[in-house]
């Protein structure tokens, strides 16, 4: 199956050749990158102007761009700032809060658990806990090593925008159909596709079993930058073209280099981001500016992933381990 090729749009009615780089909201704004605190940005943002809120919030673990505090800290420090979210997003707007776990003294605590509480306080609903799983990260030593994230998707009332006909995969059996009942002998898929269901895997098995998988970016994806925990465009692209319609606002408090605002131009939508630290500020600006002259490099939406063959080198078992000459401690992580 080819990938998908998705087209440039115009954000509105500006072509995306004409868009510009604003430092603060207004409402004519098509692409917001915001130098500062997302509460500052949050605070200028209308009611009910945003139809999605993306982001990967930080998450405690001390890297170079967050201050690492006791997990019950960190979750009062969140709390306050997804409390003004109900005030800005749309009554059919969605947030999609992409979380991993914290890890203290070896002990695991799932993050997405205790943000749960969190939303569904203010009255948020869950609609979907998405797994996303991706083959590559740190290796542990004294327990399995961690291979997945979780997307949690809320929405602010039940009359929500949901455009699955966009996100639709393959059918696996497209010729197959209904054995019983009123509809026997008919077609039983859809012909648009199938629901890629909550659990998104490799996107070669994406379109042959309705799983997703996403690769997150490490060093050879072509999206890499020097930021740590980059978002994935495509990840932010699947969620953009479901939860939202041309020419609505996507709003990624914790903005890092521009991913969301990179996804939500491709697709026709307005893109609004925060940012404390000045070199990923930088850093956005100049990949938002590249894509916006077809200068950028990405991984196109539905991509397979890459397989390495029997021949490859690194695929073959190497002759160290094969005539016992390699050692474990050697590799104690892996």
């Amino acid at each position: 199956m080819k990938a998908r090729q998705l087209r440039m749009k115009a954000v509105g009615n500006t072509a995306i050749n004409d868009l510009k780089i604003d430092k603060k909201f207004d409402l004519s704004s098509k692409i917001v990158v915001f130098p500062g605190d997302t509460k500052e940005l949050i605070n200028v943002l209308p009611s009910n102007s945003i139809k999605l809120i993306i982001t990967s919030p930080p998450y405690n673990l001390g890297k170079e761009y967050e201050t690492r505090v006791a997990l019950s800290k960190y979750i009062e420090q969140q709390a306050a700032i997804i409390s003004e979210f109900s005030r800005i997003l749309d009554e059919k707007g969605s947030i999609c809060w992409q979380v991993g776990n914290y890890v203290e003294d070896g002990e695991v605590f799932p993050l997405d658990i205790y943000y749960y509480n969190i939303f569904r306080d203010l009255g948020f609903k869950l609609r979907n806990r998405i797994i996303w799983h991706f083959g590559h990260g740190l290796h542990a030593r004294n327990r399995f090593s961690g291979r997945y994230e979780t997307i949690l998707w809320f929405t602010k009332s039940d009359g929500y925008t949901f455009n699955l006909d966009n996100v639709r995969v393959e059918q696996k059996y497209p010729g197959k159909r209904h054995f019983k009942g009123p509809n026997k002998g008919k077609l039983s898929g859809n012909p648009n596709g199938k629901n890629p269901s909550d659990f998104w895997e490799q996107i070669q098995s994406e379109w042959d079993q309705g799983i997703i998988e996403i690769p997150n970016v490490k060093a050879n994806h072509p999206e890499k930058t020097i930021h740590p925990c980059q978002f994935p465009i495509e990840l932010v692209e699947r969620c953009v073209l479901a939860l939202t319609n041309a020419g609505d606002r996507v709003f990624d408090p914790y903005m890092g280099v521009g991913s969301t605002i990179i996804a939500s131009i491709k697709n026709g939508r307005i893109g609004i981001g925060a940012e404390k630290e000045i070199k990923y500020i930088d850093l956005a600006k100049t990949r938002i500016k590249n894509f916006i002259n077809g200068n950028l490099r990405t991984r196109p939406i539905g991509k397979e992933i890459h397989r390495p063959s029997d021949k490859d080198r690194v695929a073959q078992r190497p002759i160290e381990w094969q005539t016992g000459q390699g050692t474990l401690s050697n590799h104690p992580t892996k």
